[in-house]
């Protein structure tokens, strides 16, 4: 019995025999392009106040050295003072244009590689800070010139496990399509187990979105861990901002967990050959006993969710890379 008075249950079930994946049921009829581009319709009409995932917290240690991408054809680079505190600003050097990335942090101050001109986060010399947030697990940057919307003083961070009792990791990817096209990836749930059937398996869709009011894909599904060993859950999919798309377990084993997959564009609006940079943050807690030991063991944890995240994002990259690429030419149905 466990401690909240419920009987204990094993976190793996053994999938009875079921269809293989030929055998099981066509999602086609109910993964209805109007519905799919309905829910990315109203996701793309919510505010962002501009804000843009960068990267993971821990990409921007203190005391290391910057940070740097690009966003929506921006130069961006981020440091930490010696308090710790996010700093970020432009990612070119206001006196000759150096790639401040490749600079140095000294005692929490960027120092240009090229020739030594400091910057504290403050502005100097025609360089101006942008704003930027830390919410402990993904770093954030504020560009109003790329966003093109009414500026919100934070960003609308989604609703995460307690810290103290969570694992998290974070993946970083780059394929060439745009945000839209890695959301609508994500708003088609009924390709899980045709298209991961490595991964998922018994996917049913058991309630789409409604409306603005009641805009949720509620799931059924399994995750394959291996053989016939499957983890049962029921998740559900909603997207807070127009790049954003968070995937949080309801029911089942491992209850509150969030996968936050944010979608930050690389290049510039109109650009010929868009990119875009899927950011995506996995927060995994559990309320067992022996979850602590997960916790502990973190640094060895991570890298075993990034390779489970990425092998899942080979596939759905093409997915997106292949609808950008469809609607480019005007051969994308519906």
């Amino acid at each position: 019995m466990r401690p909240d008075g419920r009987r204990w249950t094993p976190p793996l079930r053994r999938r009875p025999g079921g269809p293989d994946w030929a055998g099981q049921g066509p999602t086609w009829r109910q993964a209805r392009p109007a519905l799919i581009a309905d829910a990315l319709k109203r996701a793309s009409t919510r505010p962002s106040g501009n804000w843009f995932v960068v990267g993971a917290s821990r990409d921007v240690p203190e005391g290391g050295r910057p940070y740097g991408r690009t966003v929506g054809g921006v130069e961006v680079v981020l440091w930490r003072s010696v308090t710790g505190e996010l700093r970020g600003g432009p990612g070119a050097c206001p006196h000759l244009g150096a790639p401040l990335r490749d600079s140095r942090v000294v005692c929490g101050t960027l120092v240009c590689h090229w020739h030594g001109l400091a910057l504290d986060g403050t502005p100097f010399a025609g360089w101006s800070p942008y704003p930027v947030h830390d919410d402990g697990v993904l770093v954030w940057v504020r560009l109003d010139a790329v966003g093109g919307e009414e500026p919100a003083e934070r960003p609308l961070v989604p609703v995460r496990p307690t810290a103290g009792g969570a694992v998290d990791a974070v993946f970083t990817a780059v394929g060439r399509c745009e945000p839209q096209d890695v959301v609508a990836n994500r708003l088609d749930p009924w390709h899980g187990s045709w298209f991961h059937p490595y991964s998922f398996v018994d996917l049913t869709v058991v309630r789409e979105p409604r409306g603005e009011e009641d805009d949720a894909f509620v799931v059924d599904v399994s995750f394959r861990v291996a053989g016939r060993l499957v983890v049962p859950v029921r998740a559900e999919f909603t997207a807070p901002g127009p790049r954003t798309v968070v995937m949080r377990i309801t029911e089942g084993e491992g209850a509150t967990s969030v996968v936050e997959t944010h979608a930050t564009p690389v290049t510039g609006e109109g650009d010929a050959h868009p990119r875009t940079a899927v950011v995506e943050a996995v927060v995994a807690a559990s309320d067992r006993r022996g979850f602590a030991l997960a916790r502990a063991a973190a640094p060895v944890l991570r890298p075993l969710m990034r390779r489970t995240a990425g092998r899942l994002w080979r596939d759905d990259l093409a997915y997106a890379e292949r609808r950008w690429a469809l609607r480019s030419t005007g051969r994308f149905p519906g």
